[in-house]
Order: C-alpha cells, then sequence, then structure tokens
C-alpha cells in the first residue's frame, strides 16, 4: 500500500485549532501525560466551555501545581479549576 502526502490543491492542508470541548479535553490531558516531574495517571481532564476542570489524585503538592500550569499554557484554555488533591489527603 503506498500512502500519498495529503495536500489540497498542491498545498499542504493547515491545521486549525478546534473549538470542541473534546479537543480541548484531548490537548490539556497529553500535555499533562507529558509534563516533567508529574503523573497524571489518576487526573481527569474535563472541559466546560473554554474552562478546564482537573480531578483526582497526585503523590505530591509540586505535582498539584505542576498540573494546573500546564494545563493553564494550552491554547484556548481560559480558566483552570483545580481539583487534584494529593495522596496523603485521601
Amino acid at each position: 500500500m503506498i500512502f500519498k502526502k495529503r495536500t489540497f490543491y498542491g498545498d499542504e492542508p493547515e491545521r486549525q485549532v478546534a473549538d470542541h470541548p473534546a479537543e480541548l479535553e484531548r490537548r490539556v490531558a497529553h500535555l499533562l501525560a507529558v509534563t516533567p516531574g508529574l503523573d497524571a495517571a489518576d487526573v481527569t481532564v474535563t472541559a466546560k466551555g473554554n474552562t478546564i476542570v482537573l480531578a483526582g489524585f497526585v503523590a505530591t503538592e509540586g505535582e498539584v501545581f505542576r498540573a494546573e500550569e500546564a494545563a493553564k499554557q494550552v491554547q484556548g484554555v481560559a480558566e483552570v479549576i483545580n481539583r487534584i488533591e494529593t495522596v496523603a489527603a485521601r
């Protein structure tokens, strides 16, 4: 099978950022997954418009802070509500 590079009238199509909440959730969740010093396996990401709600558990207060800061960096996020708790608080 041969795959050809996607083009539109000979030019590569521009990738537009979707405004859909599911796309925003996906981008935030991906960034949390690759953020150094953060184990976000037990963190959920929910988008309500352009507001992101983080919930779940992490090991340290530093990870709580890193998760919120990472979510704020994603294009399209206007506000982050951080409900992440440390495992010790469980």
